[in-house]
C-alpha cells in the first residue's frame, strides 16, 4: 500500500479545498474531491503510471478496489487509468473487476471511461464474453451496466457490430432515463462518422426518444 500512500500524499499536498467544493457541487454533491484540475491530476499521477514502475498485475484488483473505497473522486480516475495500463494483460476473469467498477459509486464520469477504454478492449480480446455479458447487463435493471452495453463499442469505428447494436437499443427504448437515451444517441452519432447512411436509415425506422434522435443526427 506504499504505492497508494505516496499517491495520497501527492494529492493532499496539491489539494484546493475551495475548488473541491465547486467540483462536488458539479457532481450533484455525490462525491468528494481534492480540488485538483485535470492538468494537475495528470501531472501528479504520471510517475505512478510509468511502465517500469507499475505494480505487478496480480495486485491490480486490490489497488483498484481500494481506490474505489476512497471518498475523493481523483482516486477513481487514477484507478481507471492504472487499469488501462494492463489492457494487454487482461485475463478472462478481469470482467469481474470491470463490473465492480461499473456498479459501485457509479456516475457518468467513470462509466464512460470504463465502457469505451476498458470494457471495449476487453471484449475485443474475449469476444465470446460479449453476448452473455450484454444479456446480463441489459436484464440487470442497472442503468450503468446498460449504458456500458451501449457504449463499449464507442471506439470500434468500422468494427462496430451494427447487428448487436440493433439488438441492444430496442431493449432500452421507452425509458425516460436521461443517461440511457443520451447514450443511444451518442453511439449512433459516433457511428455516423463511419456509416452515415446506416444511422439515418436506423433513426428513420426506429421510435427513438427525441433526445436520442437529436444526439444521433447532430453531425448530419
Amino acid at each position: 500500500m506504499q504505492y497508494l500512500d505516496t499517491l495520497t500524499s501527492e494529492f493532499e499536498n496539491a489539494a484546493n479545498p475551495s475548488k473541491a467544493i465547486d467540483q462536488k457541487r458539479y457532481m450533484r454533491d455525490q462525491f468528494e474531491f481534492f480540488g485538483l484540475t485535470s492538468p494537475q491530476r495528470r501531472e501528479i499521477v504520471k510517475p505512478f503510471l510509468v511502465k517500469n514502475y507499475l505494480p505487478p498485475k496480480k495486485d491490480l484488483h486490490k489497488i483498484v478496489k481500494t481506490c474505489w473505497k476512497k471518498p475523493q473522486r481523483e482516486y477513481f480516475y487514477f484507478a481507471q487509468e492504472l487499469t488501462q495500463k494492463y489492457i494487454k494483460q487482461f485475463e478472462l476473469s478481469d470482467i469481474e473487476l470491470l463490473e465492480h467498477m461499473i456498479v459501485n459509486k457509479s456516475w457518468w464520469d467513470t462509466i464512460d471511461f470504463i465502457a469505451s477504454n476498458l470494457v471495449g478492449p476487453y471484449f475485443k480480446m474475449y469476444p465470446d464474453q460479449i453476448e452473455p455479458c450484454v444479456e446480463k447487463w441489459l436484464d440487470s435493471g442497472n442503468i450503468w451496466l446498460q449504458r456500458s452495453a451501449l457504449l463499449f463499442q464507442l471506439k470500434y469505428k468500422d468494427q462496430l457490430d451494427t447487428t448487436l447494436l440493433e439488438n441492444i437499443i430496442p431493449r432500452l427504448l421507452g425509458t425516460k432515463e436521461f443517461f440511457i437515451n443520451k447514450a443511444i444517441g451518442w453511439i449512433l452519432r459516433s457511428h455516423s462518422r463511419v456509416d452515415a447512411d446506416w444511422v439515418i436509415d436506423y433513426v428513420d425506422r426506429t421510435e427513438l426518444s427525441n433526445l436520442s434522435k437529436r444526439e444521433a443526427l447532430k453531425l448530419l
